[in-house]
């Protein structure tokens, strides 16, 4: 029949199969790299091409099937049919030449170019062609069935399942990298957010509390007018209550609650204790995301850090949290301005009770936090002693001069970042 078949309608044939390999290679490149969380969220909005394609990828094993099946069969009949036409042109030579042509132009316009385009725009080609080939799996489902059945025994033999589909779970680091190649798709200050929220669970209340000599507490058995005169002047909304000492916690104490005591003239010792609310305490060590959801699950905004014999270490607000995710807050410019004093030369003076967390977000530095978590901790630790004022120690690409000590404490240092320098000088 090929044989009495003109050249013509012979070429118009393979031309055809030709674009149908072209369909099915690009189809099955297309759908095998679409992005499975934008799939979802297109289906979930009801685009027809999304939900199709979903469904087709819920049995990767019949898709892959079925394309292989059409693409093989359009190819092994257009190389019959090249091999007829080369006959015809070129005799019994025409069968090579025909075998090297068909190869270049399969390779060239029915594989490489057609999966190409489909790699970069893989939306444009899959859900298009996700119409064509459902009904074609309809209408081939027995042989695509025959096939499978086959070839899912073969695979079985390598303990995998081809009923479930491979899952597309992400984990952390995979996240982190993909929220990092997005580009201008999400607002860098979103980004942050997103990345700082990531982090939560590397961070510790350690690294976040306010450190026990920090604190502003309230001393119970202090003189009420002296509480009066704490209360009417401090600029926190909870405060820690405690007798004689930290060592002994009463409570915490709303503010709220106590000036509206104060407005009745009714603040007595025993009117303070009966708002004083029961202390909720903090194993040291516990990640930043699991504080989160106690908080939320405790209905608290405040905790006291202790260690595992029981003394205070810090205290842990809800706002130290949000902190982290979100960044400083505009109330918290002043309280950095105390810690970190830019100089002419490019040189930092630092307050020793700094949080060398803080001065490597506000400074976009890499100061080493898995140590102690305040400068004066940091230095104390590599000299192994307190150092004279003057004394200088580097580390990595910091210079950290000790200005001033006190109460054998650091109590002012001068950072220099030599690379900051250098590009300065560049």
């Amino acid at each position: 029949m090929l044989e009495e078949t003109s050249i013509l309608v012979l070429f118009l044939i393979l031309f055809f199969l030709l674009f149908l390999s072209a369909f099915f290679s690009s189809s099955e490149t297309a759908l095998m790299s679409l992005n499975r969380y934008r799939l979802r969220h297109l289906e979930q909005e009801g685009h027809r091409g999304a939900v199709i394609a979903s469904q087709l990828l819920n049995r990767p094993d019949r898709l892959i099937g079925l394309i292989l099946l059409g693409n093989n069969f359009v190819n092994i009949l257009a190389s019959a049919i090249a091999t007829v036409i080369g006959i015809k042109l070129l005799g019994e030579n025409g069968i090579v030449a025909a075998t090297f042509a068909l190869t270049l132009i399969v390779l060239l316009f029915a594989e490489v170019t057609p999966k190409t385009l489909a790699a970069l725009h893989p939306e444009k080609v899959a859900f298009p062609a996700s119409f064509v080939l459902k009904p074609l799996l309809f209408l081939l489902y027995p042989l695509v069935w025959f096939t499978n059945g086959i070839t899912n025994n073969m695979v079985r033999l390598f303990g995998v399942s081809p009923e479930q589909a491979a899952t597309s779970a992400i984990n952390t680091e995979e996240l982190r990298v993909a929220l990092m190649e997005a580009g201008s798709m999400i607002p860098t200050r979103h980004k942050d957010m997103l990345m700082s929220i990531l982090d939560l669970e590397k961070v510790t209340v350690n690294d976040v509390m306010v450190p026990r000599n920090e604190i502003e507490g309230l001393d119970i058995n202090a003189p009420v007018p002296e509480i009066v005169q704490q209360l009417s002047h401090c600029g926190h909304t909870r405060l820690p209550v405690y007798e004689d000492s930290m060592d002994n916690i009463v409570g915490i104490l709303h503010l709220r609650k106590a000036l509206h005591l104060i407005s009745q003239n009714n603040l007595t010792l025993d009117s303070l204790r009966s708002i004083i609310k029961g202390a909720y305490f903090v194993p040291e060590g516990t990640p930043l995301n699991t504080q989160l959801i106690n908080f939320q699950r405790n209905r608290r905004r405040t905790g006291l850090v202790v260690d595992e014999y029981g003394d205070l270490l810090g205290l842990i607000t809800l706002e130290d949290i949000f902190r982290e995710i979100v960044g400083e807050f505009t109330a918290d410019t002043i309280d950095e301005d105390k810690d970190i004093h830019p100089q002419n030369d490019g040189s930092y003076l630092i307050n020793g009770t700094a949080n060398i967390r803080e001065i490597n977000r506000n400074n976009s530095w890499d100061l080493p936090t898995n140590g102690p978590k305040t400068i004066n901790g940091l230095v104390l630790e590599y000299l192994e002693s307190i150092p004279d004022p003057g004394v200088s120690v580097r580390m990595g690409e910091y210079v950290i001069e000790v200005i001033q000590t006190s109460d054998n404490a650091i109590k002012t240092v001068r950072i220099r970042h030599l690379q900051s320098e250098l590009e300065q000088e560049e």
